[in-house]
């Protein structure tokens, strides 16, 4: 599951994008408003974090923007501002869910899951399906033939990633950007270790194999009984 984080203070983005990703989600991130609408607007995201106080637009303002030009995606808001008056203000801009700071990060996690689960108009598919494979990003669960495979987050992420796009190539750049964040080649093998390490677990044992490596292009997952 994708999520936006907006949020101008590093230290705090940092530790959400660390949180979330320990938890399986693959997470971007915006400093300021201005920039956050840019990425929210590109669409895809399953939710939105949104700071109150943002610089060169703030967080309701942001919202209230989204919801102008039809964008329902849940958005949960992160505020020291926490009286009532505050909480209500937030909520008729357009927020889906408001959170006092100080905040848990369980507490946060289980209202982004709440949401989620919720499935506003743009909320995307929650199962994948290719073949006999099988991901429900909900569940955190994957099975093939109906066996249940156990993958480690970077690797649940990769094939969520994969079946997302399924029949379609998908080169290192786009696994870097959106699977390690990595905005640059850092020239190790860590995609092919990775993706080595997956296909050993959805098709060893399995016909047909499902996870192709294209040659100087890059990966592609789909139905080879098609």
């Amino acid at each position: 599951m994708r999520l936006l984080v907006v949020e101008d203070d590093r230290a705090a983005a940092d530790y959400l994008r660390k949180a979330f990703r320990e938890a399986g989600y693959v997470v971007d991130h915006a400093a300021d408003g201005d920039e956050g609408l840019t990425l929210a607007l590109g669409g895809g995201y399953d939710a939105l974090i949104v700071d109150r106080m943002l610089p060169r637009r703030d967080g309701l303002a942001l919202i209230a923007e989204l919801r102008a030009r039809g964008d329902k995606t849940p958005t949960i808001i992160l505020s020291a501002l926490g009286q009532v008056d505050d909480r209500v203000t937030g909520l008729r801009a357009g927020g889906d869910d408001y959170l006092p700071k100080p905040y848990a990060f369980s507490e946060l996690l289980a209202r982004v899951e709440a949401l989620v689960r919720r499935g506003g108009p743009q909320a995307t598919d929650t199962l994948y399906r290719v073949g006999d494979l099988e991901l429900d990003r909900l569940a955190h669960r994957v099975t093939r033939a109906g066996q249940e495979i156990v993958l480690q987050p970077r690797e649940f992420r990769l094939l969520e990633y994969l079946m997302r796009h399924a029949g379609q190539v998908v080169t290192r750049t786009m696994l870097l950007e959106n699977v390690w964040d990595y905005h640059f080649d850092p020239q190790t093998n860590v995609i092919d270790v990775h993706v080595s390490r997956l296909r050993s677990k959805i098709d060893k044992g399995f016909e047909p194999p499902l996870l192709h490596t294209v040659r100087g292009a890059g990966y592609v997952i789909r139905d080879g009984a098609r």
